[in-house]
């Protein structure tokens, strides 16, 4: 249950939590960020939700009051390995399931021993996008499309020896999840997370005929340029749902399934995830593979979806949160983090892309954690 109220509920110094608002809003007046969205909380008492969008025809700042929905981009991920690890709960299926097992497809002799587990912490191999993503998105290419192009795509390294990011693993997620449960994978999540955690404005994909107005614009990196048919900000891409990228949601909504994750798995009608599962997600999982390099093991961890916080790499969540803090960074210029120990957690949507707001964000991660009364 996610409750909203007066910052010193949540644990807030006053004169440090004003700081954090004059730090959001000044970075939005300066123009790192065209937009900025913003929630913070400590086991389930939270703030409420800051938004400040910049003026380009007067270079002001205004607080918008009316809540907008933002395409989060990669935050997807650890909800969809939620998603993936009901099914697990169910007796559905098991982490070491081979692929293979659910994409018959997915039978080169290279791939033969990549698992789900695999799938869900970046150790399969796989690459984080096919050579023709470009060209799939201009075509408006089905998910099914990229699924393809995964079974066929070359491995980067031997599945279990090491880590890189893989969106394409998060794509084979799909055929699993709609063929373990029966149901199609946007209706999955709709019914099993976004319903019980009343998450009433997020959606993984919209569909046809849906005002997507509310939905703020992002600013396209130079490869989308002149893409308005396919890029961020398209019909195409708004609808595809794409499981590594393409949830669509609000900074409440997102907060309340950071409540959970804090309450071990309690939602605002009771549990939504086990107390198992939580534990399964948000641990190292690379301790899983004991042929993965243990400085790596130990310095870069990942868990089902979750990263953990790096403090020594550009992309730390924050400097002053623990290394076991979780979290997950969005291309589109979102973050959002939680520490299990001190039951605290903060949701930062931009639509500033990742590569230009990520140090900016880190810095407002940094006053937000300091302004926390332990």
């Amino acid at each position: 249950m996610l409750t909203i109220g007066a910052p010193q509920a949540a644990g807030l110094n006053d004169s440090r939590w004003i700081k954090v608002l004059e730090l959001g809003e000044s970075l939005v007046a300066q123009g790192e960020f065209p937009e900025l969205s913003f929630q913070v909380q400590r086991a389930g008492q939270a703030t409420e939700v800051h938004t400040f969008l910049r003026e380009e025809s007067s270079g002001g700042v205004k607080k918008l009051e009316s809540p907008r929905r933002y395409l989060v981009a990669s935050l997807t991920k650890p909800i969809v390995a939620m998603g993936v690890l009901l099914l697990v709960e169910d007796g559905l299926l098991s982490l070491n399931d081979r692929v293979s097992d659910w994409i018959p497809e997915f039978s080169e002799a290279s791939k033969r021993n990549i698992t789900i587990r695999n799938l869900l912490t970046h150790t399969s191999g796989l690459p984080d996008m096919l050579p023709n993503n470009a060209e799939l998105r201009k075509l408006h290419s089905p998910i099914a499309t990229f699924v393809e192009g995964a079974c066929h795509a070359l491995l980067e390294h031997l599945p279990s020896r090491g880590v890189q990011y893989q969106s394409m693993g998060y794509a084979l997620l799909t055929p699993i999840i709609e063929r373990a449960s029966g149901v199609g994978i946007k209706e999955f999540f709709r019914t099993r997370i976004f319903d019980p955690l009343e998450m009433d404005r997020t959606c993984l994909g919209t569909s046809e005929g849906d005002n997507r107005t509310d939905i703020a614009e992002v600013q396209t990196p130079p490869e989308q340029m002149g893409g308005g048919e396919w890029n961020w900000n398209s019909e195409y891409w708004h609808q595809l749902g794409a499981p590594w990228g393409g949830l669509i949601s609000t900074t409440e909504d997102l907060s309340k399934f950071c409540a959970s994750v804090l309450a071990n798995g309690i939602g605002p009608n009771g549990r939504v995830f086990s107390s198992a599962l939580v534990r399964t997600a948000t641990g190292n999982r690379l301790d899983d593979f004991p042929e993965i390099d243990p400085v790596q093991r130990r310095t870069r961890a990942w868990g089902c979806g979750w990263r953990h916080n790096w403090p020594d790499h550009r992309s730390c969540f924050s400097d002053l949160l623990p290394a076991n803090a979780i979290g997950h960074w969005g291309a589109t210029g979102t973050l959002y983090w939680l520490d299990l120990d001190r039951k605290i957690s903060a949701v930062l949507l931009t639509t500033q892309p990742v590569e230009r707001s990520k140090s900016k964000l880190t810095h407002l991660s940094n006053a937000i954690v300091a302004a926390f009364e332990d």
